[in-house]
């Protein structure tokens, strides 16, 4: 299976609460609101968004990267609401290994309600079904234990913790692995 093949047109899926989709640019004030806080930006790997350029850059980015069909971030839509809440996505595909990597942020205005949850057993059951992936893995910061959580209960395994793993925000991190297999899901 070919990156292209998935990516050319991200699919919409959709959950009880939420619909993943592509990222817009009218997006950019909900994706602006979590951006910039200092909470939600803690423990990934961007930068705190400061102003609403950085947040345009940045769905410019996500815009780009859809064009030409690469791996790119589905953006979390709250059906409440018609909200962007969050995005998420497969952060690296290997697909001669069958293997990938999810990544995901969210609102703090969201936090706790299982959503982040949701999204994910949805990303990973379309990878399972749809990219004939055999093994999705997934990582945190130590510290980031609300992360963590999300990551057992999808079904994901702890690992370990791969020690100064990442160097981000100047400095190297502590991460800890998940994964889930194809049989396990």
């Amino acid at each position: 299976m070919k990156i292209e093949e998935i990516y050319g047109d991200l699919p919409r899926l959709e959950t009880e609460r939420l619909i993943l989709r592509k990222v817009k640019l009218d997006d950019v004030e909900d994706m602006f609101s979590y951006g910039s806080n200092e909470e939600v930006s803690k423990y990934v790997t961007w930068n705190t968004h400061k102003t609403l350029s950085d947040t345009k850059e940045f769905i410019d980015f996500i815009l780009t990267k859809y064009k030409s069909g690469q791996v790119a971030p589905w953006g979390i839509e709250y059906k409440d609401n018609g909200k962007l809440i969050g995005t998420i996505d497969f952060v690296w595909w290997e697909p001669n290994h069958k293997m990938a990597e999810i990544g995901y942020v969210i609102s703090q205005d969201y936090w706790g309600n299982g959503l982040t949850t949701e999204a994910a057993k949805e990303v990973i059951k379309f990878g399972f079904e749809k990219m004939n992936l055999v093994r999705i893995q997934a990582r945190c910061f130590v510290e980031n234990i609300g992360s963590a959580r999300v990551m057992e209960k999808t079904g994901m395994s702890f690992e370990g913790i791969i020690r100064k793993g990442v160097f981000i925000k100047g400095k190297h991190q502590d991460i800890k692995m998940f994964s889930i297999l194809k049989e396990e899901f």
